[in-house]
């Protein structure tokens, strides 16, 4: 599999994976849902938004410098996140709006990517203020990564809440090979 392609597929479980994740977080009241349980973001409801922040910062990176990827120009038009910690929304409901913009955006950026863009270094600064030269190839596995890990953190919160978001391996949308 091209890296292209495992970038298109990697797009397809994160779209997927937020999906389950909002549609079982939905099942809990608001109160378990920003109730502080000791993860980095403090509540289930302050991770789901710094995925968000996360994710937004990121496409507005990349925003900046492929300037001709239309697919990009939903987070052209977004303010900047107020910080990594920052809600961008009161209710699951509106975040999950905001989430499923930024996927299509993900899905839809990644699909019209080739292997030229993929080679380009990516100038930008974090939220420290560090300047970075980094390829794209490697800053997409970062954000694909930063997902996951996030995530995990989610569906744990999740369980001790008694809730199961069922199947979560990327193995479910890896295809199988024919004549294998």
């Amino acid at each position: 599999m091209s890296e292209r392609a495992q970038f298109v597929l990697m797009a397809s479980y994160n779209e997927w994976m937020n999906a389950k994740l909002y549609e079982a977080a939905a099942r809990l009241p608001h109160e378990a849902l920003t109730a502080d349980c000791g993860a980095f973001f403090g509540s289930l409801f302050g991770t789901l938004s710094h995925l968000v922040a996360a994710d937004t910062i990121w496409l507005q990176r990349f925003a900046r410098h492929f300037t001709q990827h239309a697919a990009l120009d939903p987070v052209r038009a977004l303010p900047p996140p107020a910080g990594l910690d920052a809600p961008f929304a009161d209710s699951l409901p509106a975040l999950f709006a905001h989430r499923c913009m930024l996927d299509g955006v993900i899905r839809d950026f990644v699909a019209g990517l080739d292997d030229a863009d993929l080679e380009q270094v990516v100038h930008y600064t974090n939220t420290r203020g560090v300047v970075s030269d980094k390829r794209c190839a490697s800053l997409l596995q970062h954000v694909f990564n930063h997902q996951t890990h996030h995530r995990g953190q989610a569906s744990t919160l999740l369980s001790q809440a008694g809730i199961d978001i069922g199947v979560t391996d990327l193995l479910a949308l890896i295809p199988n090979e024919a004549g294998a």
